[in-house]
């Protein structure tokens, strides 16, 4: 029977064979590697677009919705990676079909592994349930298999990622129960230990991404980015585990969860991306951002004019502060492509709502504050 130890040397054998074999024949972005990423996460396009949701661009016409929104000023995309979910969304080959469709249109690329059949955040990094009964060693052998897996995948499709997350919203670890972390001032030896294995796997997605791409740029990415947390990389650090920039995620109109106004969490976390660049010497990105912009009840949207205001005025203060900082180096919305009430599959079973923080006005426009985000310059 073959071990897992030996399946993952065999997915390694198999990536190298194909990395002699290709030839080295790129799709290109149209614009330069490390200049300002003005982006958009679309891991659910696909699966809009089998739902046959249409897109028209600022004056009514339809067309494709990368295509719009790349004549907008849009020059990246950022997709997430689940292992399996049962949607059949969002898992290797959608993921290579939407990077490498990107990539022929001059876009560039950033790949968010999950290490999880559904959403990871920091109240939820369930293990896939193919994973659910390995050790430590075991998962550090999985994490490096799938992810040499996926990008092998993108490179033999002639894509290049520019940057990788290794993990989605870790500030609690990833690969519960395993990989599970907290604050630790007091260094308590248990709270040690699950460090040590948090660290060991991304250590393990982080080698696997240079494996595959040398030069590409691992990413750590943590939420709340009005929430200053040197703690979470100190501790990383400290730990053995070497990458290359920080992500933060950034939902200002959430003041629900804050408790504070949309014009301090901007403050915030401007400060605290200065400070992060700082302490720790690596570029920051935001890689997500999302604004809320409707508002629906009964079936209906409400005031969807003042909500659109509002929403620019929210991005309009959030990307002059970004695009002052000299470190700071791009910002992906979270699905810009949302509108209309659509709901993925998966939240439908679950019984969710609809996502009111995507980037289109209610007849498939985009809005103001997409215009704005994607005008960014630096």
């Amino acid at each position: 029977m073959m071990t897992l130890h030996s399946r993952a040397l065999q997915k390694t054998t198999i990536g190298l064979v194909c990395l002699i074999l290709f030839t080295g024949c790129y799709y290109q972005p149209s614009t330069p590697r490390g200049s300002f990423a003005r982006g958009g996460d679309v891991g659910w396009l696909s699966e809009m677009e089998h739902d046959s949701v249409r897109f028209y661009d600022a004056n009514g016409k339809e067309g494709d919705c990368l295509s719009i929104m790349q004549e907008m000023g849009m020059n990246a995309i950022r997709l997430r990676v689940w292992v399996n979910h049962s949607t059949g969304w969002s898992n290797k080959p959608d993921v290579v079909y939407m990077a490498k469709r990107a990539a022929k249109q001059g876009l560039r690329v950033m790949i968010d592994f999950h290490y999880s059949d559904f959403f990871a955040d920091p109240a939820h990094q369930e293990i896939p349930a193919a994973w659910k009964d390995y050790n430590y060693e075991q998962l550090c052998e999985a994490v490096q298999a799938h992810t040499l897996d996926v990008l092998y995948a993108l490179k033999e499709e002639g894509v290049k990622p520019e940057w990788v997350q290794i993990g989605n919203e870790t500030p609690n670890g990833m690969l519960w129960p395993v990989g599970k972390v907290e604050m630790n001032p007091e260094k308590d030896p248990v709270k040690e230990a699950q460090w040590a294995q948090y660290a060991g796997l991304t250590i393990a997605g982080c080698k696997a991404a240079k494996e595959a791409f040398d030069d590409i740029i691992t990413i750590i990415h943590v939420d709340n980015a009005y929430l200053y947390r040197d703690w979470f990389f100190d501790e990383l650090i400290g730990h053995g585990c070497k990458f290359d920039m920080i992500g933060l995620s950034h939902y200002p109109m959430m003041g629900e969860w804050s408790g504070l106004p949309w014009q301090e969490m901007n403050i915030c976390a401007e400060e605290n991306v200065r400070k992060l660049i700082d302490t720790f010497h690596k570029p920051v990105m935001i890689a997500e951002v999302g604004i809320k912009n409707s508002d629906w009840k009964n079936g209906q949207e409400v005031n969807p004019d003042s909500i659109a205001a509002l929403s620019n005025e929210v991005m309009t203060d959030f990307v002059n502060r970004v695009c002052a900082i000299d470190s700071c180096v791009g910002i992906f919305y979270w699905e810009p492509q949302c509108y209309g009430g659509w709901k993925p599959a998966e939240y439908i079973p679950l019984g969710w709502g609809s996502y009111q923080m995507g980037a289109l006005t209610p007849d498939g426009r985009p809005t103001p504050a997409l215009q704005t985000l994607f005008n960014a310059k630096k």
